[in-house]
């Protein structure tokens, strides 16, 4: 009997020990901080994974942090505690283009992050005022390149402004076509988007979610996607690349970093969680709402992405002349 009392209060010391760790396993929050405003697409897909992932890693809210192009969300997550809990859905912006955009950056893209993984990638797609490609007699990219070369300084084409994804997309076309073509910066994809439509450019460089409606009303002409790959939205869209520009690649893209420092086994966790919640027949029909496609890598394979594209870039964003102080 007294082996029994023994035993049985022993299991129930080795319960109450053991609680504490349980109640905070299964309170324990990860921050995901969106370095840009709520409501906008790079939003709306973290906030779709976040609600996944907490199947695995618990609690998971969304917080964004936005300014300076998403310089201080990263910038938060550069210098948070490397244990994990707080993370960053960084962009080609914040880690590719932003370090050779702007005069000061807080943070280094590569040695103040830990990569988890990629986690989609957005299509962009070269559009013309309908009404102008009808003109002009453009209907491919190979008619756009021709006219171009036949009259240089011709046509022009919008972007959200200087150093933005269009702005530099098109520096990227000019310079791999040897065409001369205007630059109109505006304030905002939404604004260059409305100028497009109006007529007061001929041809934009738009995310290929943004301009998908116009695209179908056939407001706006569709030449080719900017992605090496043709997109699962859009596949009878060519690729530029596929269309006389050997290699050109653009496109916007999505990835989970920590902070530099953060555990391999951390590491590892959060990447087992995210890539199990981006294979999710659920997340990847959600995903296709925003024509995001979902792109799980190892965190080895992550990495050696973003070095990638930062030297990809650093070519770009010079040439192009932007710089924002």
């Amino acid at each position: 009997m007294n082996r029994r009392l023994w035993l049985q209060a022993h299991a129930a010391l080795g319960c109450a020990l053991s609680f504490p760790s349980l109640l905070q396993a299964q309170t324990r929050t990860v921050k995901l901080v969106v370095p840009y405003p709520a409501g906008g697409p790079l939003d709306a897909i973290a906030r779709v994974l976040a609600d996944k992932a907490k199947d695995a890693l618990g609690n998971v809210i969304v917080e964004n942090r936005a300014g300076a192009g998403g310089n201080l969300g990263a910038d938060h997550v550069a210098k948070a505690a490397a244990d994990g809990n707080t993370i960053v859905m960084g962009a080609v912006a914040t880690h590719a283009i932003n370090p050779w955009l702007y005069a000061r950056v807080p943070y280094d893209p590569i040695r103040d992050f830990a990569p988890i993984t990629l986690v989609a990638r957005v299509p962009n797609v070269l559009v013309m005022n309908s009404e102008a490609a009808s003109r002009l007699g453009i209907g491919s990219v190979k008619d756009l390149v021709a006219y171009a070369r036949q009259n240089p300084g011709r046509l022009n084409y919008g972007s959200g402004g200087n150093g933005s994804a269009g702005h530099l997309a098109g520096e990227m076309f000019k310079k791999q076509a040897g065409i001369s073509m205007v630059h109109i910066p505006y304030a905002g994809g939404a604004p260059a988007q409305l100028g497009l439509l109006a007529g007061q450019v001929d041809l934009n460089f738009d995310n290929l979610a943004t301009a998908s409606a116009n695209i179908r009303s056939g407001k706006l002409k569709a030449l080719a996607v900017t992605t090496l790959q043709r997109s699962s939205a859009m596949p009878e869209l060519p690729t530029i690349a596929e269309s006389g520009l050997p290699g050109f690649a653009v496109d916007t893209w999505f990835g989970l970093f920590a902070p530099a420092q953060t555990p391999a086994d951390v590491v590892a966790r959060l990447n087992d969680a995210f890539v199990a919640a981006l294979n999710d027949a659920t997340v990847k029909a959600r995903f296709a709402n925003f024509m995001a496609e979902p792109a799980p890598t190892t965190p080895q394979q992550f990495g050696d992405f973003v070095k990638a594209e930062l030297a990809k870039y650093e070519q770009v964003v010079k040439a192009s002349g932007a710089r924002i102080e």
